[in-house]
């Protein structure tokens, strides 16, 4: 996530410091990051002759300290791990000045438990990009109880400016708004997956030429009332009960995590990623979703123009 974020910011005209304790992703970072601006092009989303210049925006530091001194914004990009997140923001809130605005990039911990150890938690946000950052245009930006106005509002200012469709979330809680939603179907997907009522392929098959089809042109609750709500309620109400409604992981995709395949990472999920295909199987990904981010960035521009 860290070198799509820093990407992000650079492609926006930002100065870059970055720091990442794994010694081997701090050097391969302008690469991947170069990569990624030539797939841009590719997509006619970026201009070849820029590549340079927000390459030399970015520069990897030898230490924590190093990355944060001077810095406005700072955004984590680490693990899930709620008490790895509270040592980082303790570590880091004396290395930066006052009014530098901390942001944690959590799927799920709200700011006023990773930022729990913070002295000033006014100046703490939870920025929730999603993967692959430098592509998928939503942000989530939410504050605590104790964030105040002026951090959110430089936080959104700082998301849109870069590109980003920053969306404020008014309630702090576990996971936000759509990872809330991405779980509830999560659950649905996997319960029939365990049932056997139909293949990974054809799950995936049927969603994505059905809910991910609409979903890529409206939201839900539009596409609710298209569909009619005296409907939609109806369904609800006839459904609901018929669901998965279980707080365990259903046994098939637990017996794949216990046997050591944890997807794409590791080679193996509920797909099977070889060596010898993995990087094309990720270069047709980005592409796919680089060409829904070019007709997002046309829709919105049309909204502009009227």
């Amino acid at each position: 996530m860290g070198h799509g974020i820093a990407q992000t910011f650079a492609m926006a005209g930002c100065d870059v410091t970055g720091f990442d304790e794994v010694r081997a992703a701090g050097d391969s970072l302008h690469d991947r990051i170069r990569q990624n601006l030539r797939d841009f092009v590719s997509a006619e989303l970026f201009a070849a002759d820029q590549i340079d210049s927000t390459l030399r925006r970015i520069r990897i530091c030898g230490t924590q300290a190093e990355a944060v001194h001077d810095a406005q914004f700072v955004t984590e990009a680490m693990r899930e791990d709620l008490t790895a997140k509270q040592e980082l923001f303790e570590r880091l809130e004396p290395l930066v000045a006052d009014d530098t605005i901390l942001a944690s990039n959590s799927s799920t911990f709200p700011i006023s438990q990773s930022g729990v150890r913070l002295k000033r938690p006014e100046r703490a946000v939870v920025t929730h990009w999603f993967n692959p950052p430098h592509i998928v245009p939503t942000v989530e930006v939410v504050g605590s109880p104790l964030t105040n106005e002026a951090t959110i509002q430089a936080t959104l200012e700082l998301l849109r400016r870069s590109g980003k469709l920053a969306i404020r979330i008014n309630q702090e809680l576990p996971g936000f708004l759509v990872n809330r939603v991405q779980i509830a179907v999560m659950r649905e997907v996997w319960d029939l997956l365990d049932r056997g009522v139909a293949s990974v392929e054809d799950i995936d098959a049927a969603i994505q030429g059905s809910m991910g089809f609409r979903l890529a042109a409206l939201g839900p609750l539009r596409i609710h009332d298209f569909g009619g709500l005296d409907v939609q309620t109806a369904v609800y109400r006839n459904l609901t009960p018929e669901i998965a409604a279980c707080t365990t992981v259903p046994a098939t995709v637990q017996r794949i995590v216990d046997g050591g395949n944890h997807g794409f990472k590791t080679g193996r999920g509920f797909y099977d990623y070889p060596p010898a295909v993995a990087d094309q199987v990720r270069s047709d990904r980005d592409r796919r979703y680089l060409s829904l981010l070019k007709m997002f960035h046309q829709r919105n521009s049309a909204k502009d123009e009227s």
